[in-house]
């Protein structure tokens, strides 16, 4: 993976997810600069934290360190039951956080960056 590659993760209703779309959507179409963004949003804090659980985390950091090229073969190197594994790559790779290939297992960023509003 060439350069870095970040993910922002947030807390978004469909509705304010909808209307981010749409504003960029919007400027891009009226010839205005949109950078690309890769944005990841969950309904709640809850559902994020049911992904990024913390042995999620440790797998994703080992994966983008060294990519692997099997499941099974990321659970022996992680020390770690083959189905749990399977289990969290199948939940990262949903979320757009692995990627499965013929060359096996690798992250699609190398940065996350999390975004909580305490507000609303």
């Amino acid at each position: 993976m060439t350069g870095r590659t970040r993910i922002t993760i947030g807390q978004a209703g469909f509705e304010e997810a909808a209307a981010a779309f749409l504003d960029t959507w919007h400027r891009a179409a009226s010839g205005e600069a949109v950078a690309p963004q890769r944005i990841l949003t969950f309904e709640s804090l809850e559902a994020m934290a049911s992904v990024l659980t913390p042995e999620r985390m440790r797998l994703l950091k080992h994966v983008r360190q060294h990519p692997a090229r099997s499941i099974r073969a990321l659970s022996q190197e992680l020390q770690r039951d083959y189905r749990r594994v399977h289990g969290d790559v199948v939940a990262l790779e949903n979320a757009g956080l692995l990627e499965r290939s013929a060359a096996g297992l690798q992250a699609t960023a190398d940065r996350l960056t999390v975004d909580v509003d305490l507000v609303a």
